[in-house]
């Protein structure tokens, strides 16, 4: 039985998953590695620290397989986005910590390429905002930053990467320096409708372009691994952003298939076809996984605060021991009683764009518990996520038909039912929730002739829970009323301090 190894390259930790032919998990294994925050709002790894914590993984995971390295027909790489990195063409090494997508030490630089009028140049061209998330703001960082970087990269000594590119370049001994389009896409340097690294933003952001990687389709067999690593040289044959994996691994192939991703944060993406939709509602469009010459997009847009609110019920309130608690206290009590809870804490994310925004709580009485709360907080993810699909309908004018979902929190029942109710269609959980690195597998067996088509992934997807909505579409109308009023409240602080509210 030949198998796919994906390396899930993530924030906090570098993890491998073999599949077999069926999409079935095989062996993982996982690897947590070294967080650095050397000032407020800086977030920093170590290069080598990463690949050496993804090499590891992979190795434990052929061992745990019992398998060879021989037994794997490709590999895929699906990597957190955004995180930017410089090394040396020659020698391999980094010049400077990799610059992680949650840093914000670029926000000065951003209001200034505001201010001079580039917001629109990025958004019709990349179809993102201009944000210290995206890479290119990290890029220009480091070359003014770092002592001499700036001359060697414009002697053409220097390579720039995403996590997926530097992988790559220590698999194959540094001979290949390459990206995939949905990873190039975060970079605010990447034309998604020309499919090209774009020169009027190279200049605008004062970035040479003997910096940048090849950039090909997400399934592709872009060449083997060195044999010391394995053994044996490996095909890598897919790379795909973390939550563009996720979309293809949950077969959301084609326009109004949607996938939610319920993590720390929530993310949300919906296929809109071979058709970049450029959005109207406070959400980025941005390049989906491509399967040959025919570039494909989807329609993005982020919560910030997901499942970490319940992370704050037990480590700020104390109201539970551990996460796993909070279905149990929410189901104590038959709703809220009343209470709304906007989890607001860094500012609220799509498609309000709040930044200043402070959470609240609402709704509370005399007889409001704790389990109140909890139940509560529970359905704040689902409330944000239905806005973001809401506004994902509008600007894509594309029904959904159903919701896909994956990450550590759809594992709860209470949260993917009252999403359901909201959304008034089925979510779908599948039996595995690992659709991240599953994607990643399923682009590299496409590449290499393990599965014929989409359609085979298709086939074979296999679902542990469809969740139906049970409330009338009037009943699901006052909820999220409610919900915006107690959003307003959220942001009333912002707007006095505006002078807007």
């Amino acid at each position: 039985m030949p198998y796919l190894m994906a390396l899930d390259q993530g924030t906090s930790s570098s993890r491998a998953v073999i599949f077999n032919e069926r999409g079935e998990i095989v062996a993982s294994a996982q690897r947590e590695f070294t967080q650095h925050f050397p000032q407020p709002g800086w977030v920093e790894h170590n290069p080598q620290e990463i690949w050496q914590s993804q090499l590891q993984t992979c190795r434990e995971a052929i061992a745990k397989a019992g398998i060879r390295a021989a037994d794997i027909a490709a590999l895929g790489i699906t990597n957190q986005r955004e995180t930017t990195l410089l090394w040396d063409r020659r020698t391999g090494e980094p010049v400077f910590n990799a610059i992680v997508w949650q840093d914000r030490r670029t926000e000065t630089l951003c209001d200034a390429l505001r201010e001079a009028g580039l917001g629109d140049a990025v958004r019709s061209k990349t179809g993102l905002v201009i944000d210290p998330y995206f890479s290119a703001t990290k890029v220009r960082w480091l070359l003014d930053q770092v002592p001499g970087v700036r001359a060697r990269a414009e002697r053409g000594e220097l390579a720039f990467g995403t996590v997926d590119s530097w992988l790559v370049w220590k698999l194959t001994g540094g001979r290949l320096h390459v990206t995939d389009v949905t990873n190039a896409s975060r970079t605010m340097l990447f034309n998604i409708h020309t499919q090209q690294w774009d020169d009027e933003l190279l200049a605008a952001f004062g970035i040479p372009a003997a910096l940048l990687p090849e950039v090909g389709p997400s399934s592709h067999v872009y060449g083997k691994t060195e044999p010391e690593w394995f053994g044996t040289p490996v095909p890598i044959a897919g790379i795909a952003g973390d939550q563009q994996s996720a979309l293809f691994g949950q077969a959301c192939f084609t326009r109004g298939k949607a996938k939610n991703t319920y993590g720390t944060g929530c993310f949300i993406l919906m296929h809109t076809g071979d058709a970049a939709a450029e959005s109207q509602n406070g959400l980025i469009s941005t390049a989906a996984c491509s399967v040959g010459s025919t570039p494909q997009y989807a329609l993005e847009g982020s919560v910030f605060i997901g499942g970490a609110v319940v992370q704050w019920l037990r480590d700020g309130l104390k109201a539970i021991s551990s996460s796993s608690d909070i279905e149990n206290l929410a189901f104590s009590v038959p709703d809220s009683g009343g209470v709304v809870f906007v989890p607001s804490f860094t500012g609220l994310g799509a498609p309000y764009w709040v930044p200043t925004a402070q959470g609240a709580i609402v709704g509370l009485s005399r007889g409001t518990t704790v389990a109140h709360v909890a139940r509560a907080a529970l359905e704040s993810i689902a409330f944000q996520s239905n806005s973001v699909l809401a506004a994902m309908q509008r600007d894509a004018v594309s029904p959904i038909a159903e919701l896909r979902v994956d990450g550590g929190a759809a594992a709860n029942n209470l949260l993917l039912q009252f999403q359901a109710d909201l959304l008034g269609i089925p979510v779908v959980r599948p039996k595995v929730i690992e659709s991240t690195a599953l994607g990643a597998a399923y682009l590299a067996g496409l590449a290499t002739g393990l599965f014929v088509s989409a359609s085979d992934l298709d086939a074979q997807r296999q679902i542990d829970r469809t969740f139906m909505p049970s409330i009338s579409r009037d009943e699901a109308a006052q909820r999220m009323a409610q919900w915006e009023i107690a959003v307003e409240q959220a942001m009333l602080p912002a707007r006095r301090a505006a002078g807007t509210g």
